[in-house]
Order: C-alpha cells, then sequence, then structure tokens
C-alpha cells in the first residue's frame, strides 16, 4: 500500500514573515460623499462602537437581535454557554441559547412584512450567456420556497436531516438552501466544481440520502456535465456502503445538454468518442425532475420554529488531514452576525444593488449571496458565468447593466482582469460603484492600487475583508465611511472580534509585531463544532494555543495598529481564494500506483496567489516522464476537483525528513524558491537529500 506523507496531530506551522520594505502606510481616506451617509462615519465612532461591542458583549449583541423574528426571545442572559477555553473543559459556545426562530422567515416573510420588501427585487439573474437573465422579487422567491420545502416534506426529509445540494449558480439553489432551512433540515451545498469523489466524500460524512443537482452547466464554453458526476457520486456512496434514496434534478440546460456531450466537453470520460454517452443519464428509482415535483407542490408552508443553536447547515473545507472537516453553523448567532457584516462592512443602504461575484458553493456565497443580503431586504445580482466569457469585460457590463453600488469578488479576478487592460474598464460607465470589496485571500499591493484607481476611479472605498469558513463573516476589515485604507492591509477588527498575535508558546505579543493570529474570545457567527467530530473541532482550532481560537493564519500588527495576513501558517494552501488541503492533494497522488510518497507546499504565483507545487517519490522502476506527469495531475482532478490541480510536480527520490521520520516542509518551501539559505538543518537525517532537491527543480522555474 502506498504510503501518505506523515501527517501527525501537531501540524508544522511556519509564518511567511511580511517584507516590511514593499508595505506602504499611505493612507487613502473614505470619499467624503460615502461618510457622509455612512452607518460608521468616523474612525472616532468605529471605536466607540467596537469598544462597547467589547466591554458588553451580550447587550450589544442582543440589541441588534431585536431587528430580526423570533418565535421565543431568549431568557435574561443570551449566553448561556460561553466556554472559549479548552483548558476549562469542553469547547462550548451558545448565543441566545434558549430562543427559536427560523432564519429563511426571517429573511423572506418578515422582511416583506417587516420592510414591505414584497415587490422588492431580490435577485438580477445573469447567466452564463449575456442575454440569459432573469428578475425574482421577494414574493416571488417566498412562493418558490414554499413549494420546494413542500417537496422536500414529500420526499420524507425531516428536521435536522441533511440534504446535500450541487447546483450551477442558479436562483434554485437560493431556493434550495432556503427549503431546507424553512423546515429544519440542514443544507450542505458542495462546490458544482468538486469531483464526484468529493462529493461523494461529502454526501457519506453528512449522511445526506437527499441530493439535489441539475442536469449540467456552461462556465464559459466550457460544459460540466452535473448529472453525471452527481451520478458517479451516488454509485461511489453506495460502493461504501451508504443509499442516496432521490436525486432532484433542474433542467438548467435542457436540449443544450445532449447538444454539446461531445469529447472535448464531457467532463471525466476517457472512453472513445464511440463509446461516450449522448444523452442524460436517468434512472426513474432515485431521480425525479425539479419542475415535475414542483408542479404540484404548495406554496405556502409554515416554517419550522427551531432553536436558535440547532444546525443551520454545514459547509465542508478543507484542514491539514486529507478528510475535509463539515462545518457546521447554526441559525440564531449566524443570522444576527452575518446580517451585521453585511450592512456594516459593505455600508449597504436601500438603494444600493449589491453584487458579491463567488460561487454560493463556498461560504462567501452563503453569507453574501444568500442569508447576509436577503436579511437586510437587500437587492443582489447573481451570476452564474466567468468573468472573461465573452470577453474580458464582463464584470463591468454587468455592473453597468444593474448600476451596481457594491462589488465584491477576489484578488484572483483582479489580477487576471487586470492583464487585459484598462480599456475594458473604462468602456463602461461603471461610475455606480461605491464600495469594491475583495475576498479570499491577501490582495497584493499593486493589484489594490489598481482596483482602486481604475476600477474605483479614487473615489470607492475597499473593505479588503479578512475572515473565513470557520467564522461565518468578516472578522477584520475596513469600513467604508470610517477606516482609512492602506493598499494590501485587512485593517482593523469587526464589532466583537478580538484579534491578537501570539509565539510559537502562546504568548500574547503586543503593539507592531507578527505572529499567529487567534482570536481572544467568541462571536455570534463562529462555528460550533465539525459535523460529527466534536473532538476534531477542538483539536484544530482550540489546542493548539489553548484558550484560544486558532485562525490558522499568521498576521503583522504595524505601529498604527493595522493587520496585514500573510498567509496560512498550517498545511493549507490559497488557490485562487480555494482552500485546499495540502494533505487532500497528497492522498490523490498517492493513490496512483507508481508514487509511494508525496509532499505538497504552496508557491507564490501572481494571478491565483499561490499554486499547488508537489513532490513525489515513485516506486522502484517507476518512470518519471511527461505522460506520468499528466496522470497525476488526471488523478487530482478525478478525486478532487480541477481547481486542485497540481501546478508543478517534481521527481523526488527521497523527501526531507527529521530522524524521526517528519517531512521537513519548510526545506520544500526553501526549494520552491530556490533559495539555498535553509537555516537550522541539524535535525535532518540524510543532508544528501539537499542537493537532490535543489537539482531536480524544473528547468522552467
Amino acid at each position: 500500500m502506498a504510503q501518505k506523507s506523515d501527517q501527525s496531530n501537531e501540524v508544522e506551522l511556519h509564518l511567511e514573515h511580511v517584507d516590511k520594505a514593499h508595505i506602504s502606510h499611505e493612507l487613502f481616506h473614505p470619499d467624503p460623499s460615502i461618510s457622509a451617509h455612512a452607518h460608521v462615519s468616523s474612525l472616532k465612532q468605529y471605536q466607540e462602537l467596537h469598544h462597547r461591542s467589547l466591554v458588553n458583549p451580550v447587550g450589544f449583541w442582543t440589541e441588534l437581535a431585536k431587528e430580526f423574528y423570533w418565535k421565543r426571545h431568549w431568557s435574561s442572559t443570551a449566553l448561556s454557554c460561553w466556554n472559549f477555553d479548552r483548558r476549562a473543559g469542553k469547547i462550548s459556545i451558545g448565543w441566545f441559547t434558549d430562543a427559536k426562530t427560523n432564519i429563511c422567515y426571517n429573511v423572506l416573510d418578515y422582511q416583506i412584512k417587516k420592510k414591505n420588501a414584497g415587490d422588492r427585487v431580490a435577485y438580477y439573474w445573469e447567466g452564463n450567456d449575456p442575454d440569459d437573465s432573469r428578475v425574482v422579487t421577494y414574493a416571488e422567491l417566498l412562493k418558490e420556497v414554499c413549494k420546494f420545502a413542500n417537496v422536500l416534506k414529500a420526499q420524507g426529509v425531516k428536521r435536522g436531516d441533511r440534504v446535500a445540494i450541487y447546483m450551477p449558480m442558479v436562483i434554485e439553489l437560493v431556493v434550495a438552501m432556503l427549503g431546507c432551512a424553512r423546515i429544519g433540515a440542514v443544507h450542505s451545498v458542495v462546490f458544482g466544481g468538486f469531483s464526484a469523489d468529493s462529493l461523494a466524500d461529502r454526501m457519506f460524512d453528512a449522511t445526506s440520502e437527499i441530493l439535489i443537482t441539475a442536469d449540467g452547466v456552461f462556465r464559459g464554453t466550457k460544459l460540466i456535465n452535473l448529472k453525471s458526476i452527481a451520478d458517479s457520486a451516488v454509485a461511489k456512496c453506495k460502493d461504501k456502503g451508504f443509499e442516496v434514496k432521490r436525486l432532484i434534478v433542474y433542467k438548467n440546460l435542457g436540449d443544450k445538454l445532449t447538444a454539446h456531450l461531445d469529447a472535448d466537453t464531457l467532463a471525466g470520460d476517457k472512453s472513445p468518442p464511440s463509446k461516450r454517452v449522448r444523452q442524460l443519464s436517468w434512472d426513474s428509482h432515485i431521480d425525479v425532475w425539479w419542475h415535475e415535483v414542483m408542479s404540484t407542490a404548495s406554496d405556502e408552508c409554515e416554517p419550522v420554529w427551531v432553536n436558535a443553536e440547532e444546525p443551520l447547515f454545514m459547509l465542508y473545507t478543507s484542514g491539514s488531514t486529507g478528510k475535509p472537516k463539515g462545518v457546521v453553523h447554526t441559525s440564531g448567532g449566524y443570522l444576527v452576525y452575518t446580517a451585521t457584516t453585511f450592512k456594516y462592512s459593505f455600508d449597504y443602504h436601500p438603494e444600493d444593488i449589491f453584487w458579491c461575484t463567488a460561487d454560493i458553493g463556498w461560504i462567501t456565497g452563503h453569507s453574501y449571496i444568500t442569508y447576509g443580503p436577503l436579511a437586510n431586504a437587500a437587492t443582489s445580482v447573481m451570476f452564474e458565468g466567468v468573468p472573461t466569457y465573452p470577453g474580458p469585460d464582463r464584470f463591468w457590463a454587468i455592473v453597468a447593466k444593474y448600476r451596481v453600488s457594491k462589488f465584491y469578488t477576489a484578488p484572483t479576478a483582479i489580477r487576471a482582469l487586470r492583464k487585459f487592460g484598462d480599456d475594458h474598464v473604462k468602456k463602461h460607465d461603471i461610475s455606480c460603484l461605491k464600495v469594491i470589496g475583495t475576498v479570499g485571500e491577501p490582495i497584493n499591493p499593486d493589484a489594490w492600487h489598481w482596483y482602486y484607481e481604475v476600477v474605483g476611479n479614487k473615489k470607492c472605498s475597499i473593505p479588503d475583508t479578512y475572515w473565513q469558513t470557520e467564522t461565518g463573516g468578516h472578522m477584520i476589515t475596513p469600513l467604508p465611511g470610517a477606516t482609512p485604507m492602506k493598499a494590501g492591509s485587512a485593517g482593523f477588527p469587526f464589532f466583537g472580534v478580538v484579534p491578537i498575535l501570539v509565539d510559537k508558546q502562546g504568548e500574547e505579543l503586543r503593539g507592531e509585531t507578527e505572529g499567529y493570529l487567534c482570536i481572544k474570545q467568541p462571536w455570534p457567527g463562529i462555528m460550533r463544532t465539525v459535523y460529527g467530530d466534536h473532538e476534531r473541532f477542538e483539536q484544530i482550532y482550540f489546542d493548539r494555543f489553548k484558550g484560544y481560537y486558532f485562525t490558522g493564519d499568521g498576521a503583522y500588527r504595524d505601529k498604527d495598529g493595522y493587520y496585514w495576513i500573510t498567509g496560512r501558517a498550517d498545511d493549507v494552501i490559497n488557490v485562487s481564494g480555494h482552500r485546499i488541503g495540502t494533505a487532500e492533494v497528497e492522498s490523490a497522488l498517492v493513490a496512483h500506483p507508481a508514487v509511494v510518497e508525496a509532499a505538497v507546499v504552496g508557491k507564490p504565483d501572481d494571478e491565483k496567489g499561490e499554486v499547488t507545487y508537489c513532490f513525489v517519490t515513485l516506486h522502484d522502476g517507476a518512470v518519471f516522464n511527461d505522460a506520468l506527469v499528466e496522470d497525476l495531475k488526471e488523478q487530482v482532478r478525478l478525486k478532487i476537483g480541477r481547481f486542485a490541480a497540481p501546478h508543478v510536480i517534481q521527481n523526488t527520490p527521497a523527501l526531507p525528513k527529521t530522524r524521526s521520520g517528519k517531512i521537513m516542509r519548510r526545506i520544500l518551501r526553501r526549494v520552491v524558491r530556490n533559495d539555498h539559505d535553509l537555516g537550522d538543518v541539524s535535525t535532518l537525517a540524510d543532508s544528501s537529500v539537499i542537493e537532490q532537491l535543489f537539482a531536480n527543480r524544473p528547468e522552467q522555474l
């Protein structure tokens, strides 16, 4: 059996030290026209609110919670359990613990009643093709959600059941999520770019007996055959002894799908063209069409009132071991936190049009396409396509079309679009923009300046938001009307957030310094557990630095108190904003019969932020050549997804290890950068490995 690289409980930590020579402390103040009408209009006001949120968190958050509907209010203390210190025993976090509510009711029914939002546009939907669009109001969305909630009930879905969702960026994805929330079911959205193996792993772990998917989707000119991938995932679950009972399939492409199932577009099919499937696969025992089951469903459905601490959704995220972890968020605290961060981080007002370009398969889409905007009765743009199709001006054309005022995208997209030049931006009237946020990874100063100067016309505020799947919402970010910005800095902490920097021994560092980023006390949006494995939750997030939540990131705090995120400190790589566990990629590589061992680290990349650099050790007799490299890349695509495919694979006869057998990834990172200053290598078992590692670096690097 192939041997995977060592993954001990003690995950190696490393700090990417900030290059202070390249940090500019130039301040970019909010435009007066933004500050004049902002919810928080000055740095002093921010500081006062932040201070109040720390000294009296119960009072601060319960006051904000009163903006929403609670079937039963919390008792005198909103926080009946709050133990953030592993030394004191089991980690337990609770907000509004004895209250009852329903988040679907809050974001639809209550907004319609409270803010008379029935006729307000909830979503302007923009398809992959520019001539494909829809408009959905709050009243229309509520009817569709109620119908789908009734469909789920007819399929036997009950409160607490896990429902898997594997869909493209269509309105029906939001309908499916809210339909689950309305009846107290737990949705588990899986990004539509994941492979059948990854989808199966997530359904199996969550025991999701219901899968909601679509026939297919185009991303630019590329067809993704979602139904085929879903069928394969269902079969893989059955091989593991778990049976998926129902597939509800939304007809997104219809005849377009069968017309385009050809040699270049049928995902994952290596068989000869004559053997390829030319029509949609269908199993009448478990498959049903979305439109057919919806046609007979009632558009009225009473919400199920759940405890504030009952699970709302689970979302799988990569970690330092090969098994993705199901991050669990609950209804009450998440509702209050995501609604509040949306309102203040983007300075949202009723007249704004908001557009988050993320996929709902990630936490950004959960919090800032679905729950956060709807909880503020906001009007959003929802986009199915890619930023470069049919041309590299697609983003700016959509901004101009819908008069988007608040825009939220990833640094990867900004860097990619910057390469096409300024003209694609300037040919569209995007003067409607006021706030242009970033998400997913730290933005480099060069990209920040282009974004600020060309896209924002030197007038827009840039909330460079730092947060995670686990945090539920923004943790560190400039506020548009209040915070003077520094290019590349995440700014100051959000309300209720107490970030600290610690050294390897967990000692808190004061003043201007860099270290491991931890959070000192809970906030309402924090995850509550890892699904089915609370011990893992405690080990990953609280054992490393006792008494604190460890983000897994390193950071630098400058003399003015601004935070600069320096990157992952554990074995997770951030590729285009997608967190990829190195162990997941290593597991996929060693599954190949030629590979005996693998180690994966991140390589800095100008466009994607980081890419995966893989070191592989082969079995005796195996030959390292271009064909094997392509096989290994395809193996990762099939096991995880195309976005995780290795950027570089290096032949490595032996990996650098300590005498106890632990891989010294610090040395591998130096090899990637061709940096021969290796520091202390006294614990290295075989120093001759070093010379071979540098000699085998691909010539193009």
